[in-house]
């Protein structure tokens, strides 16, 4: 493996987590959203990583070990649990009942995931800077 390659490697994690930070930003930010124009209330989307792999098959033929090249957001999904039944009579969207049917959307499980997400990014810097750090060292080996 390339000190290219690890760094390709570490890029794409930072795009991933990037992206998975901006989709958990969304749903905090609709977490009371009633109404989109589908006219139902705001569904939680949740992104679905994958590893990249080799795109051309000259690159598994130069290496003699098989390596992933990264990874990427495959999709960005709804999730299907149900909404949250809320008594509240004098909501515009609300039923005949009173009920307002809220996001399925949990402030405390949406920051608990923009955690994991902020470490995971950390992480790619962090291994990002080793790696920059390792060819800094290599190059001063050769003078």
């Amino acid at each position: 493996m390339s000190f290219f390659n690890s760094i390709n490697i570490s890029a794409t994690g930072l795009t991933a987590e990037r992206l998975r930070m901006d989709i958990i930003s969304k749903n905090i930010a609709n977490a009371n959203t009633t109404r989109t124009n589908s006219g139902t209330p705001y569904r939680r989307q949740v992104p679905v990583f994958k590893e990249k792999k080799f795109s051309d098959s000259l690159n598994r033929a130069k290496s003699n070990y098989e390596t992933g090249n990264g990874v990427e957001v495959s999709q960005i999904i709804e999730d299907k649990s149900p909404f949250k039944k809320v008594y509240n009579p004098g909501h515009p969207d609300a039923d005949e009942k009173g009920y307002v049917l809220m996001p399925n959307v949990d402030i405390v499980t949406e920051m608990i995931n923009l955690i994991s997400a902020s470490r995971a990014y950390e992480a790619n810097i962090t291994s990002l800077n080793n790696t920059k750090s390792m060819c800094m060292k290599a190059l001063e080996i050769g003078r």
